[in-house]
């Protein structure tokens, strides 16, 4: 593992949830202040990454440090716990993958299924839709899923999300996929702002809920897209729109945590299809 991928690591379990590490330890929330909680080394209160143990005027910021602190280890034992109680994703599986890329083959018969799916029963406007065909960016294969390219370098496909259309709905990866190497996007002229997704069908619904946006889809909810850096150095504002669940909530937080110029944009609805799909006419959400 390089240096690089060390620190990535590093950077990964330091975001961890506070609350899921103070449970872990056996920790108890207090019942009236929802920031503090009763450990075996006293009080402990938490504001975002940051806690502080008012019994001993003691604290720090990030998982590693509150495991060193509530455990009594050093560094590399809390490092090593952290790993142990919550395991991150095998790293070497992102960057070979177990086969070669394979692109599903396109079947231009199945189109009329895919874009019926799209439009009926996910809401997306048809004039998207078709701009995304002609680009090459959405296409059929010759099962009828949709096909969502993910573009790398010189928009290079190195990977696809895809998304049954049939009585079995499914979504998934093409094989060999590498979405660290490449995103599917909705790309708006001059963008105000960019929004994180976590798939593609929610980045074209997010774009058509915020036409001045460039919505890009994680492929899943993860928190730190190798890719991201490249974004947030553009200079215009990013912002975390995973679904309104735990595990989007969870990973936002990571996010924002290797990343506090990102911001949280929460769809009012479970995710941006839903909103799109029950409040086609609603006022976006503000940004927060």
């Amino acid at each position: 593992m390089t240096s690089d991928e060390i620190r990535d690591r590093l950077h990964q379990l330091r975001a961890i949830p506070l609350e899921s590490v103070l449970a872990a330890t056996g920790a108890q929330r207090d019942l009236q202040d929802k920031a503090k909680w009763h450990t075996a080394k006293g009080a402990i209160s938490i504001t975002g990454m940051k806690f502080m143990n008012w019994n001993q005027g003691r604290g720090g910021g990030g998982a590693i440090d509150l495991a060193v602190h509530l455990n009594g280890m050093d560094f590399k034992a809390a490092v090593d716990w952290l790993r142990r109680h919550f395991p991150l994703p095998d790293y070497s599986q992102s960057q070979a993958p177990a086969r070669p890329f394979t692109l599903p083959l396109p079947d231009r018969s199945k189109l009329c299924t895919v874009k019926q799916y799209l439009v009926h029963h996910r809401g997306i406007k048809p004039a998207l839709m078709d701009s995304l065909v002609e680009s090459g960016k959405l296409y059929a294969d010759t099962r009828g899923n949709a096909v969502f390219l993910l573009l790398g370098k010189e928009n290079r496909p190195v990977g696809a999300e895809l998304r049954g259309t049939g009585s079995a709905r499914w979504r998934g990866l093409a094989p060999g996929s590498q979405k660290d190497l490449g995103y599917f996007s909705i790309v708006a002229p001059g963008p105000t702002m960019i929004v994180l997704c976590e798939s593609a069908i929610d980045a074209m619904s997010c774009s058509l809920l915020h036409p001045s946006s460039l919505c890009v889809s994680t492929s899943g909810a993860r928190p730190n897209p190798r890719w991201l850096p490249a974004f947030l150095s553009q200079g215009v504002p990013v912002y975390c729109g995973f679904d309104a669940d735990s595990t989007g909530d969870a990973m936002a937080q990571q996010m924002i945590a290797l990343y506090p110029a990102v911001r949280r944009l929460r769809p009012t609805e479970h995710d941006w299809n839903d909103l799109l799909l029950y409040h086609p006419a609603v006022d976006v959400p503000s940004h927060s």
